[in-house]
């Protein structure tokens, strides 16, 4: 049994619909093994969830490889940061564009030159984006994605993994 099948046996009836979709959206899909596993990856690193993030990884180590792995887990964790930033800068260029004339001075070295397939770790980057609620991010990566090769429904799977992910961490939380 797989460590994302035991752990979907522990997600609680009030969120029968996240344990149907988890499966779902790890089966077939628009998206390549390496599209993925590093989105699920991503997302879950995302959520903080420790027992969820865990089985993901372990999972995802049979399905892709470790290139794609820690370009998920750098995706998530600069989307921590970035995510952040340009969500103030956001928010503020209604009043002002004071903020946006300023350099934003963060290392983001990884997003140019990511260990795996550079469209992989921006559409990476756009679902925790998205789950993060970062406009301006999920704008660019989309863009990035978009020229790079990928269609709708790749952007849209990706997001529907990462959304069924974070869903599954609240469940598992609020189930106790």
């Amino acid at each position: 049994m797989s460590a994302i099948e035991a752990l979907r046996g522990r997600i609680p009836d009030f969120a029968k619909d996240l344990k149907l979709n988890l499966q779902t959206v790890l089966g077939e899909s628009s998206l390549n093994d390496a599209q993925k596993w590093g989105v699920a990856v991503a997302a879950a690193a995302a959520t903080g969830h420790d027992e969820l993030q865990t089985a993901v990884l372990e999972d995802a180590k049979t399905h892709t490889i470790d290139a794609v792995i820690e370009d998920a887990r750098a995706a998530a964790a600069l989307m921590a940061m970035n995510n952040v930033f340009y969500r103030f800068r956001h928010f503020m260029s209604e009043g002002s564009d004071d903020y946006a004339k300023l350099p934003a001075k963060l290392r983001m070295q990884r997003i140019a030159r990511p260990e795996a397939e550079k469209v992989d770790f921006e559409l990476m980057c756009l679902a925790v984006s998205a789950m993060n609620g970062c406009e301006a991010c999920v704008r660019s990566h989309e863009k990035v994605v978009r020229d790079g090769g990928l269609t709708a429904q790749h952007v849209q799977d990706a997001v529907r993994i990462a959304s069924t992910v974070a869903g599954v961490a609240t469940a598992l939380r609020a189930a106790g």
